[in-house]
């Protein structure tokens, strides 16, 4: 057995060990077939795929049931390989002033053939919003022997009461802030607001802006003597625009700070103690920092309530980016972004397994030495794609001594119907016509 081999199913055993038993076995299975990459070859199908992995007929239907109605949350999987990850050692968090970076962000797999989709979410392809299982991660970024790494914390799936995009942030919102520390920083991308973030009481956090973002004062002027005396302090406008022909000049930088970084000079414009333009002036503030680096068209503006430097500031925000590996690793190296599961719930377990097990391989491939993909691969990085092309080439290994725990329920069936009458539900249990369902149309009623 190949030593990359042993090692995935060491992590895989003790990752599904104390779910239920036959649950756990059924979903070491699927995890397996992720990571092997056969659900590319499949092109998204779960069963093909399965059956490809080398398991009999009867494992294929067992793994399969404990996708859609196994006892097991994503919950209880990303705390279970948080501790795995932090108990080996490798992996160690990202430190910046005192703080560790948490990234938060949100991603869609896309269903356009999914009948009666609840949800959608936005894509910059098409510029507006499409048929897609929404789901918001949480991870804290680290790094595995030189190679950095997003550790999901949590997985936010979109309220089904109320599925529109403003509930899922401020729901994502709430639960960044109960999964972190007191020495963590959320660190947001543009979708998320200054006011989501103030409403929800968030205290460390790192958040970029748009471009034309405007605030105020806290501080209101000093009165001149006539007319009303003000209430609210001068708006603020970090960015020049242009609207309609006209420049609208931007608001003079408060502090102005430069250093250098290898032969490149950064300059970075802050504005303190400011709060959002329809905000009380008791309001909490934050501060507004842009950074103009001459590598880039555009500057990138920041906003935080901390009292931090700009360059740390901007490291800060830089680390949000390895949480863009676990959607990636999930669609395009393990094929998860063709989906064919249609049960509601079956349509949220999917993506959130494959989630997990971008994260999975990444940390795996990152501890382990690098396996050259061919003669012409003269300096290999341990990144999932080799890995996984070390996966392809192997089927499930049943030589591999599984724990006491993983195995096969003994459950009685032999007073169960099989075939298709077992697939028979009550009448009280059966969907509507325009619901599209795991099994074909129920059978007609036998005399």
């Amino acid at each position: 057995m190949p030593a990359p081999v042993y090692r995935v199913m060491q992590v895989l055993c003790t990752l599904v060990s104390p779910l239920p038993i036959g649950t756990n076995l059924g979903l070491a299975h699927l995890l397996w077939m992720l990571l092997s990459g056969e659900l590319l070859v499949s092109r998204g199908a779960i069963i093909p795929g399965l059956s490809t992995s080398g398991l009999p007929v009867a494992a294929v239907r067992r793994a399969w049931a404990a996708l859609g109605q196994g006892t097991w949350t994503s919950d209880d999987l990303l705390a279970r390989l948080v501790v795995i990850v932090e108990s080996e050692g490798p992996w160690q968090p990202h430190t910046h002033a005192g703080y560790h970076p948490v990234a938060v962000d949100t991603t869609g797999f896309w269903r356009p053939r999914l009948v009666d989709c609840p949800t959608k979410h936005y894509s910059s392809v098409a510029g507006k919003a499409l048929p897609a299982i929404p789901l918001g991660l949480v991870a804290r970024v680290g790094s595995v022997n030189g190679q950095r790494m997003a550790l999901p914390l949590a997985i936010v799936r979109a309220d089904r009461s109320d599925p529109g995009p403003q509930i899922h942030q401020r729901r994502l919102v709430q639960r960044a802030k109960a999964v972190s520390a007191p020495d963590d920083v959320l660190v947001f991308d543009r979708g998320f607001g200054v006011a989501l973030l103030q409403g929800e009481e968030v205290p460390t956090w790192v958040v970029r802006l748009p471009k034309n973002f405007t605030a105020r004062r806290a501080t209101p002027p000093a009165y001149q003597g006539r007319g009303r005396p003000p209430t609210r302090g001068a708006r603020v406008r970090p960015l020049s625009r242009q609207r309609k022909g006209r420049v609208i000049a931007a608001t003079p930088p408060d502090q102005v700070m430069t250093w250098t970084e290898g032969t490149t000079t950064l300059r970075a414009e802050q504005w303190p103690a400011l709060v959002l333009p329809d905000a009380d002036p008791d309001s909490a503030v934050f501060t507004v920092v842009a950074i103009h680096d001459p590598r880039y068209a555009e500057p990138l503006l920041l906003a935080t309530p901390l009292a931090l430097t700009p360059p740390v500031v901007r490291d800060v925000y830089h680390d949000r980016w390895p949480v863009e590996q676990l959607p990636l690793a999930a669609k395009q190296m393990l094929g998860a972004a063709r989906q064919f599961v249609h049960a509601p719930e079956t349509c949220q377990r999917w993506p959130e397994l494959t989630l997990l097990a971008g994260a999975l391989l990444t940390y795996v491939a990152a501890t382990q030495p690098a396996v050259p993909t061919g003669f012409w691969d003269r300096r290999p990085r341990p990144t999932p794609g080799r890995l996984r092309r070390v996966l392809s080439r192997c089927v499930f290994p049943n030589d591999f001594p599984l724990p006491a725990r993983v195995r096969e329920k003994a459950s009685v069936t032999t007073h169960l119907p099989k075939g298709n009458w077992g697939q028979r539900r009550p009448k009280t249990a059966l969907v509507s016509t325009t619901t599209v369902s795991n099994h074909a149309h129920p059978l007609p009623e036998v005399a």
